[in-house]
């Protein structure tokens, strides 16, 4: 997997991707669920989510276990297939828990994307902690 497709297309992607890293940063349900496609999948090292309103609230769920958290994230490969694309995207986390406890992950995100009414979305993202 490399980087292949309209660059405007890659340009969206990568928009996309940093809305979502600008959104975890800012605890905003609104604009991190405005990632995510209507039927997306989630895959949060094997807890499997279908559906943005899900996804969502597990989201917001999870949230409420930090007093901070940093989240930064790498493209490392996007193919462009049509309306279709997939990628990599790998991680590096900051996390504050709420009982002080601090942890720093490393993980790598499988994408699929979907663009709908020219706009793109994840429609599936596969979660892997790589060290935690």
């Amino acid at each position: 997997m490399a980087f292949s497709g309209p660059m405007e297309d890659q340009l969206a992607i990568r928009a996309l991707n940093e809305t979502y890293c600008d959104a975890v940063f800012l605890r905003d349900p609104v604009q991190w669920g405005s990632t995510w496609a209507i039927d997306a999948h989630w895959d949060l090292m094997g807890t499997q989510v279908d559906g943005r309103e899900a996804i969502v609230g597990l989201w917001t769920m999870a949230m409420e276990g930090f007093k901070f958290v940093a989240f930064f994230g790498q493209i490392s490969a996007i193919e462009v297939d049509g309306d279709t694309a997939t990628g990599r995207v790998f991680t590096h986390e900051e996390l504050e828990m709420n009982d002080g406890t601090e942890r720093k992950p490393i993980g790598r995100y499988d994408d699929r994307y979907v663009r709908v009414d020219g706009q793109w979305y994840f429609q599936e993202r596969r979660f892997k902690v790589l060290r935690g």
